[in-house]
């Protein structure tokens, strides 16, 4: 029985799962959720996740809610340690970026895109500060390696990915951030990749 994970095509904690379980070849089946219709916050959807939130992975009875839960729990599940290092200073490193996903990425470009694709109430301008703030980190953390962590992809590059890629139409300009460039280069060109569905806001609209 294939994997089930809850989607939303526009949600970028909804792509992190659609790409890796892709990029691991992992056999799963989409189920969207339609977030406009409330989908999401029907007795029926809540009893599974009472946050009320995709992503949401069904795999039999077992339940699994918030994109990087599903992340760690698909990496253990079909055994893939190179995506999720299993020695305390590799999973620890990973942690750290899964920590900034949530943080960092979440409060600053995911925010910044919620004002223009969904007309979310939130102070645009200090999103999109936040954002380079955080930009600046990662572009620096990646003139060392290729990916992230390391010269190896892991699980935490993916959960920086969808966000970070979609950055423009939240206005925060990537120009400046050469490394960051060649980071979503490197996650774009391996078998399996799907990208993250773009929409016509933000800096993409005058592109």
């Amino acid at each position: 029985m294939a994997i089930k994970i809850h989607d939303f095509p526009l949600s970028g904690h909804a792509h992190r799962v659609r790409l890796f379980a892709s990029l691991i070849g992992a056999d799963v089946e989409l189920v969207p959720v339609d977030l406009a219709a409330g989908e999401h916050k029907t007795p029926a959807y809540l009893q599974k996740n009472r946050f009320g939130q995709v992503p949401l992975l069904e795999d039999g009875d077992t339940l699994v809610a918030d994109s990087h839960a599903i992340l760690v729990y698909l990496a253990k599940k079909f055994d893939k340690t190179d995506w999720l290092p299993q020695d305390p200073a590799g999973a620890a490193a990973v942690q750290r970026w899964l920590s900034v996903a949530a943080g960092q990425i979440a409060f600053g470009p995911a925010a910044a895109r919620l004002v223009t694709l969904f007309g979310a109430n939130l102070d645009a301008a200090a999103a999109i500060e936040r954002a380079h703030a955080v930009l600046a980190v990662i572009d620096a953390e990646l003139g060392d390696h290729s990916f992230i962590t390391g010269n190896g992809i892991t699980i935490a590059d993916i959960a920086l990915y969808s966000y970070i890629a979609s950055a423009p139409e939240g206005n925060v300009d990537l120009g400046p951030y050469g490394n960051i460039h060649r980071w979503l280069a490197r996650i774009e060109a391996l078998p399996g990749f799907v990208p993250f569905e773009q929409s016509n806001v933000g800096l993409r609209q005058s592109a």
